[in-house]
């Protein structure tokens, strides 16, 4: 309650503060602020629309409409029902069958069915998963998929390009802004990045990322610590709070963060805390926060979950 009760005085000191500047002539560092306050609400309203869009877009979570682990040799699928795997509805009863190798799949095309690659019909074809640069898609309709390998397993993504949730996706709900969750970390680095494991909201599959240390951040007075995961060209944090499984996701939540400068430092703005793919759709393999990554503390920023909505 401490840390609460210090946080709120700090948001109500600042806001006291600025209200003063804003509305004493003569000072101007009061325009100065309040035109970095706009410029910052600005970038976070264009991050929010672009996550949208991220959502929505064809690589997004919201057009999954299954995940099918392959665990044998062969195996058919199609919309009927006697298939090992069932599509939905829309597509061909028997389009083909998927062949389990040690190190890929491969997808033979039923004679009677039609399915395109780079808008050409194909009858075979190995299908290069998501560890790739360039995975393989292949289509039938509005329904797209691609195979992904989560920890030396394979599975066959579906997505449908006309899938009901993309029509129906509310507005994200996120809480107020709150200036005092953008704080100062810095890389504590171990001595040799390490290949870490985290838990899924998958049994017996893990997530296996490379962590270049700990950032470390002061919040309230206290100081707090979050393992840090490379992701691409930035560095992600999954971590979960006292809002988890309350008005956030239960798993936790995910935050991007720029790679630290030259000496150790970034910045982490949990305004741009999110819900990781696994709150929006069922057919994603998503880490959940780690027992070193739970916070004994609230973070009262970022966006929110309703199971009801998502």
């Amino acid at each position: 309650m401490q840390l609460f009760r210090s946080v709120g005085a700090r948001r109500k000191l600042r806001g006291a503060l600025l209200s003063t500047l804003l509305f004493l002539p003569g000072l101007a560092c009061a325009d100065a602020v309040l035109v970095a306050d706009n410029e910052y609400l600005t970038s976070l309203d264009a991050w929010k629309a672009q996550r949208r869009a991220s959502l929505m877009g064809p690589s997004g979570y919201l057009n999954l409409a299954g995940l099918f682990w392959l665990k044998q040799a062969r195996t058919t699928f199609g919309s009927a029902v006697d298939n090992d795997l069932v599509f939905p509805a829309k597509a061909e009863p028997n389009i083909g069958i998927f062949h389990l190798h040690n190190d890929h799949v491969a997808l033979t095309v039923h004679p009677e069915a039609t399915v395109l690659h780079d808008g050409a019909p194909v009858s075979q074809i190995r299908l290069s998963d998501d560890t790739n640069v360039a995975p393989v898609t292949v289509s039938q309709g509005s329904l797209v998929w691609t195979v992904i390998q989560r920890d030396g397993k394979f599975a066959v993504r579906l997505r449908d390009f006309e899938h009901p949730a993309l029509s129906d996706f509310p507005p994200i709900d996120y809480y107020r802004l709150a200036p005092d969750m953008q704080v100062r970390a810095v890389l504590r680095p171990y001595d040799v990045p390490r290949r870490v494991r985290v838990d899924t909201v998958i049994e017996g599959l893990d997530y296996r990322p490379h962590s270049p240390g700990i950032l470390k951040f002061e919040l309230g007075g206290e100081d707090f610590e979050l393992e840090a995961y490379q992701a691409d060209d930035r560095l992600l944090l999954i971590f979960g709070d006292q809002t988890s499984g309350h008005d956030t996701y239960p798993a936790g939540r995910f935050l991007y963060v720029d790679q630290p400068d030259q000496d150790g430092f970034t910045m982490l703005d949990f305004n741009k805390a999110e819900n990781p793919p696994c709150a929006f759709n069922e057919f994603a393999t998503c880490p959940v926060a780690s027992p070193r990554n739970r916070l004994k503390f609230s973070v009262q920023a970022g966006e929110r979950y309703d199971p009801a909505v998502h």
